[in-house]
């Protein structure tokens, strides 16, 4: 794994008259969780310029807090329930319905389809945001639902950007709950679903959480540790044809961008 140098601190930014270097050394570590998925502790030691027991030392105090997790396997370090909820705390207050309503017209009057923005909360996805197409025969609104995530394209576009030993936490047996016969079965298919999905840049989704219903999804680029969102384009089945899906897939990668742009 790359290692990184210390982050460059904002120009604004002025050292505390009595710096406390442990506290800072923690909260560079978390920092350094915004950046990569894992961290292991010689990494660490080697980020902070420390000795390994001390790494060690204040990668406990933050496992501890629930701050970051310790995979059982690799023995590396993730983002933990804390940081997860800290993020979506911060993201509640950032308003992301009002923030994303303006790029959601414009997307749905462009498409003409509905569109959503979901947040990944374990293994389902809770919608958080929609707007629904102006055409008479439309995709309902999903706003407020929450739904198993490798049932739809918006759970696929952010479960694509877990490591494999991530996915296995998530699902840690082959057999996968569906929601229609055309639900993804077994983790195995789920697999090679987001192998697709990362080739492309955008997950699609044909009837497989609900009958007669297509969507095309991609993640938002967002920077808080452990919060992930997407967004959608859903329409009904006959409407929403193969070779429309790349420049569906286009046309959210931008509105994806703005939304990570808006929200800072």
């Amino acid at each position: 794994m790359q290692n990184h140098g210390p982050r460059q601190q904002a120009p604004e930014a002025t050292p505390p008259q009595y710096p406390i270097e442990s506290v800072d050394n923690a909260l560079r570590l978390l920092l350094l969780l915004g950046e990569q998925t894992e961290i292991r502790l010689t990494e660490a030691s080697q980020y902070l310029g420390v000795a390994s027991s001390t790494a060690h030392r204040l990668l406990a105090m933050l496992q501890y807090r629930g701050f970051i997790r310790q995979d059982p396997a690799s023995k590396a370090y993730r983002p933990g329930p804390a940081l997860t909820g800290v993020a979506f705390a911060i993201f509640a207050r950032l308003d992301i319905p009002q923030t994303a309503a303006p790029i959601l017209r414009t997307l749905s009057e462009e498409l003409r389809e509905t569109v959503h923005i979901g947040a990944l909360d374990g293994r389902t996805v809770r919608f958080i945001a929609a707007l629904e197409s102006p055409s008479a025969v439309r995709v309902a609104s999903r706003l407020g639902k929450v739904m198993p995530a490798h049932c739809t394209s918006t759970g696929k576009a952010m479960l694509a950007e877990l490591s494999l030993d991530e996915l296995h936490q998530l699902y840690p047996t082959e057999e996968l709950e569906q929601v229609t016969p055309q639900s993804i079965s077994t983790r195995t298919e789920l697999e090679a679903q987001l192998e697709e999905v990362r080739r492309n840049g955008y997950a699609v989704n044909r009837e497989e959480s609900e009958e007669g219903v297509a969507s095309v999804a991609v993640s938002v680029p967002t920077n808080a540790p452990g919060m992930r969102l997407a967004m959608n384009v859903s329409a009904p089945k006959h409407r929403l044809r193969p070779a429309q899906v790349r420049s569906i897939g286009r046309a959210l990668t931008d509105a994806a961008d703005q939304l990570a742009a808006a929200l800072g």
